[in-house]
């Protein structure tokens, strides 16, 4: 283990001797390194390979303070937290600077008087990258103490300092992220006098704390998150902050159902013990398509979004319920059914901001065709040619079909396979493998709920499918009898 330089004079013999470039220079250093390497550039952020991250590495690599505009569960924050794997692993500061001063470049008073005090004895302490990142959640109580700092009577009197010396200054979040990265999460949201003290600081390097003029030229990468209306609004940043912002960055939803699929599959919890989990890759689909149609539902307010967060959520709900039946029924293995999906209707209701029209259907029922669109158009995408008559002519005769969420994978089977030409489909068009019941179940479920979507038939709220609502029965046609439509 390397032994780190405990004071000034050991430090300006050591590696260390010559570390005076600044936090946005060191970024772009690693960054480099990084990209001469090849790899990614950020772990864990899927779907932006070939959007977001090359303007991120542009606003880096021109060392600029930016802002990552998007709406909720686009991954802003994680974007922001991953940047601390560019700093370096430690670096030094003056021991017992509240603002990570440079012991080459102190800016407190507190380490200029102490270095000239104690000269190369001066002591040295080291922060790691983790303590170098400092994020705030702006709101409209946030003061301009609580980001820049405040006078501190309590330690004027203890040190016998009149209020206007700098050593009576308790610092704020933002001197404190100093050498570091400075995340402030929805800017909008910021009292105006606050972002006015935030522009001096990027532009001056001064701030007046109390009336009393003090100078901080703070070494810190700043990065903002807003949501792109109100940061557009008139009234919501002030404009010269809003210039001094070197890149805007808009981040997005996953933008095809795979990358969805992907991110869910990463952050859902799905590893729950000792029982196997298997999950139709359909059903897998199904769950973020409902994220798609949602996004589209004009229904459903556009400017909040629909965070990327319902469909893991949605998954864990889904797993869970399947669990739920796993034990209730003694089996082995956990297979998420299509009941599983209704079941989580709470991580979908919980997720969806709705328009005027959107309250007058109500969040559960909205959820409910979302799901059923999904499975439609899952079905499409998997079995665009699937021929589905004699399913639908079944039911029209009168015929119905109860799938009870807690009945066993093989009584549902046999019970499917009652209903002409079902099963037959599954296995034509490979939506589920003939030999595991639990699959070939919930790929009949599918069938059945797409054909909801598309009202060919009906399903009550306790699963029993029927036929459709105001549709009056046909009889199969005998092999001589016309077509009524040609009649």
């Amino acid at each position: 283990m390397v032994r780190l330089p405990a004071n000034l004079g050991q430090l300006k013999k050591s590696k260390w001797g010559a570390a005076t470039r600044s936090v946005k220079e060191e970024i772009r250093a690693n960054l480099l390194r990084r990209l001469k390497h090849g790899g990614p550039v950020f772990s864990g952020i899927v779907g932006y390979e070939d959007t977001v991250v090359p303007q991120i590495v542009n606003a880096l690599l021109s060392r600029h303070n930016f802002i990552l505009l998007g709406l909720r569960g686009q991954a802003k924050s994680r974007i922001l937290r991953a940047l601390t794997s560019l700093l370096d692993e430690v670096i030094p500061v003056v021991g017992g600077s509240e603002i990570n001063d440079s012991p080459f470049h102190p800016i407190s008073k507190y380490a200029r008087e102490l270095i000239a005090h104690a000269g190369e004895d001066t002591p040295v302490e080291w922060v790691g990258r983790e303590q170098r990142f400092v994020e705030k959640l702006a709101t409209p109580d946030v003061t301009v103490a609580d980001i820049i700092g405040d006078l501190d009577p309590i330690k004027a009197a203890r040190g016998g300092h009149i209020l206007s010396d700098e050593l009576t200054i308790h610092y704020g979040l933002l001197p404190r992220a100093n050498r570091g990265i400075f995340a402030l999460n929805e800017l909008p949201d910021l009292a105006g006098k606050v972002q006015v003290s935030l522009f001096n600081i990027m532009q001056e390097g001064d701030v007046q704390i109390k009336g009393y003029p003090v100078r901080l030229p703070l070494d810190v990468l700043l990065c903002f998150t807003a949501n792109p209306e109100d940061y557009t609004a008139r009234g919501k940043i002030i404009t010269p902050l809003k210039d001094r912002i070197g890149s805007e960055i808009v981040t997005h939803y996953p933008e095809e159902v795979e990358l969805g699929m992907n991110i869910t599959r990463a952050e859902a919890w799905m590893a729950r013990g000792a029982e196997p989990i298997t999950i139709s890759p359909l059903l897998e689909e199904l769950v973020e398509r409902v994220a798609f149609e949602a996004r589209a539902d004009k229904r459903i307010d556009r400017r909040s979004g629909v965070s990327q967060r319902m469909p893991i959520t949605v998954m864990e709900n889904v797993v869970s319920n399947a669990e739920r039946r796993a034990l209730a029924l003694k089996e082995k293995q956990v297979v998420p059914r299509l009941g599983d999906v209704y079941a989580a209707l709470p991580a979908i209701t919980g997720k969806l901001e709705l328009e005027y029209e959107g309250e007058l259907v109500g969040g559960t029922q909205i959820a409910r065709e979302l799901i059923r669109r999904a499975a439609d158009a899952t079905l499409r995408a998997h079995a665009p040619h699937a021929n589905t008559d004699d399913i639908v002519i079944w039911f029209d005769e009168g015929a119905a079909l109860q799938v009870a969420d807690d009945a066993g994978a093989a009584l549902l089977r046999q019970a499917f396979e009652t209903v002409p030409g079902l099963g037959a489909l599954v296995i034509e068009h490979d939506l589920a493998p003939s030999t595991d019941d639990a699959l070939v179940v919930f790929a009949c479920e599918l069938v059945l709920e797409a054909l909801v979507a598309r009202r060919k038939i009906s399903r009550n709220e306790r699963g029993r499918y029927g036929r459709a609502q105001n549709e009056q029965p046909r009889r199969r046609r005998g092999p001589e009898e016309p077509d009524d439509k040609t009649a």
